[in-house]
């Protein structure tokens, strides 16, 4: 007769997660990885996320073969299992947060810029919202910025313009120094 309990080891299955929740929960985590590696090197700064998985993060990053990446994205995972993914996740929704925040802030300045070319009386109403502006200059853009579009040249003032209107409003936008700035997708 067998020393075996079948019985025993039924039950011990019981208590430990099937093969298939552990793949499910591995590929979570490599899912939360790569959401990682999506994200700008200022944005992964203010993660707080530990030096190795940092760096692996990085890597991934910059590594452009297919192949590569899935094997460094599986580190990441690897990694992860270690690591607790609750902060990650508040991370990842607070720098979610602040991009669509950035968005909103730079649609606005786009319909006041184009507002300020279609009426001169938006003029005031920049001066209202920021007292320090300089009204001369913001003139000299706005009718430069006209001249082009009469002449269909680059909008290089229609540019400047929103460059300007973002100086007026705060800060810079939320890129790095080690990112470019994002484009005007005002075309």
């Amino acid at each position: 007769m067998p020393d075996h309990d079948y019985n025993e080891d039924y039950s011990d299955s019981l208590d430990r997660p099937s093969k298939t929740q552990q793949k499910a929960a591995m590929h979570a985590l490599r899912d939360l990885g790569s959401e990682l590696v999506e994200l700008s090197p200022g944005q992964l700064k203010r993660m707080d996320l530990p030096e190795a998985l940092y760096a692996a993060v990085r890597d991934a990053q910059k590594i452009t073969a297919h192949g590569a990446r899935r094997r460094q994205l599986q580190y990441i995972g690897k990694l992860m299992r270690h690591v607790d993914e609750a902060p990650i996740h508040a991370g990842l929704a607070l720098v979610r947060g602040e991009s669509s925040a950035e968005t909103a802030r730079l649609h606005r300045l786009e319909r006041l810029r184009t507002q300020l070319l279609s009426d001169e009386n938006t003029l005031s109403e920049i001066t209202r919202q920021w007292p320090a502006t300089d009204l001369q200059h913001l003139r000299q853009l706005r009718r430069n910025a006209l001249k082009e579009q009469e002449n269909n040249k680059p909008p290089k003032n229609y540019r400047a313009i929103f460059q300007y209107l973002k100086e007026l409003d705060g800060a810079p936008l939320a890129a790095p120094a080690d990112q470019p700035a994002e484009s005007d997708n005002d075309e």
